[in-house]
């Protein structure tokens, strides 16, 4: 809805001398109440940080447009200010401190990507500013103690080890123990992709497997040739790959272009690069770990179940033939705000904070339950494949799985 400029407000308002006065509540002005985030719309992580605004954008819309938040009484309209963070941590928090201190913000989105939530987690912690945030899953974030971040989507420990299951029932369904897998990783360094990296070098240990590749990948990752030119020559069971949009992007064209084949290939941020879409054919068969599918039986008062949030999302966006995940939590987490205003039916920052901390609800995107450390409880991870017609096909078992390729064991 709003693109190409960096500072962009998700709705123009008046400032009316009435409610909560600027000077008690600057968050809150006349009828609006004003949620700030440093989002990526430049950079390296652009591509996810328009997932993210176009599912912040329209979660505010449609609150907006079916009575508002209400407290003591009197119905609230919901604003986004959003500032580019250039995907540059230092600038994210600059920016942040900028929001809460110059423009007196007091209720937080947040960025994109585990990094960018790294650099600012601390500044809205330091001012006591509550931060919901939809996009950060590394496990190391709630970890901090942290008392004023959230997030509502499912920490990194819970990505990929779906993938190395697959991989050790694969094994075990032709006679053969699980350490006879052989996997091969590369995982850009980043703080999300090293946490992923993290969980599934100890589930590997655990199985036994052989860790043939384990590749640290540069964050322009715009040539992953070196890598899969290994890949080619040692024949792992399995390859795992995360490096958020541009790197699914760069390992679906180059595995195509460089005719890698490998029984199991799971990566990171499918949809967000779609790969379905640019590299058929190479794309087909691989594993997606996914925060959210249509599917799913989950429903709320607000934008009905996760199947009507994704008809009604791509009627706004119709370029997207596959909704990213991002969109879908960006929304939850503005619906998260609604909730906790109301509960707390206060603007004031410690009571609204306690009002989140004690959230407990059913959304489209799923359950949301906050444990001590501000991460969401109650909501699993999924795991899709990528069908020969483009379509990702939910996956629980190995026996789930179709392999597309001209791969033998």
């Amino acid at each position: 809805m709003f693109k190409n400029f960096k500072i962009i407000t998700a709705m123009a308002f008046a400032v009316v001398a009435a409610g909560f006065s600027s000077s008690a509540n600057a968050g809150v002005e006349g009828d609006t109440i004003t949620l700030g985030s440093a989002l990526s719309l430049t950079g390296k992580y652009a591509t996810n940080g328009l997932h993210t605004q176009r599912g912040y954008d329209f979660a505010v819309d449609r609150i907006n447009s079916t009575g508002g938040v209400m407290v003591g009484g009197k119905s609230y309209k919901l604003t986004v200010k959003y500032y580019d963070d250039e995907s540059t941590p230092a600038r994210g928090a600059q920016l942040a401190e900028r929001l809460i201190q110059q423009d007196g913000v007091e209720f937080m989105l947040g960025p994109y990507s585990s990094g960018m939530t790294k650099a600012i987690a601390p500044v809205s912690e330091k001012f006591g500013v509550p931060m919901i945030e939809a996009e950060g899953a590394s496990r190391s974030l709630f970890t901090q103690g942290y008392k004023y971040l959230f997030a509502v989507l499912s920490t990194t420990d819970l990505y990929l080890p779906g993938a190395l299951n697959f991989a050790a029932d694969q094994k075990k369904s032709i006679g053969k123990p699980a350490s006879d897998a052989r996997v091969a990783m590369a995982f850009e360094g980043d703080p999300f992709s090293m946490d992923i990296r993290a969980g599934l070098v100890e589930m590997i240990k655990d199985y036994g497997m052989k860790l043939v590749i384990d590749d640290q990948l540069p964050a322009d990752l715009s040539d992953m040739s070196t890598t899969l030119t290994k890949v080619k020559a040692l024949k792992p069971d399995i390859l795992i790959i995360s490096g958020h949009s541009k790197g699914a992007a760069t390992a679906a064209r180059q595995i195509d272009e460089m005719k890698i084949n490998v029984p199991i290939i799971a990566m990171t941020h499918c949809e967000a690069a779609k790969v379905h879409e640019k590299f058929p054919n190479a794309a087909t068969g691989f594993l997606c770990p996914t925060q959210w599918v249509p599917g799913i039986d989950k429903k709320d008062a607000m934008f009905g179940s996760a199947a009507d949030w994704n008809a009604d999302f791509k009627a706004a966006h119709p370029s997207y033939s596959s909704v990213p995940y991002q969109s879908a939590q960006a929304s939850a987490a503005v619906y998260v705000w609604k909730e906790a205003f109301e509960a707390a039916n206060s603007f004031d920052k410690k009571a609204v904070r306690d009002a989140i901390a004690g959230v407990e609800m059913q959304t489209f995107y799923g359950d949301v339950k906050f444990g001590p450390d501000g991460n969401n409880v109650a909501k699993p991870m999924f795991l899709r494949q990528i069908g020969s017609d483009g379509s990702y096909n939910l996956v629980s078992s190995f026996s789930d799985l179709t392999y597309p390729r001209n791969v033998s064991y």
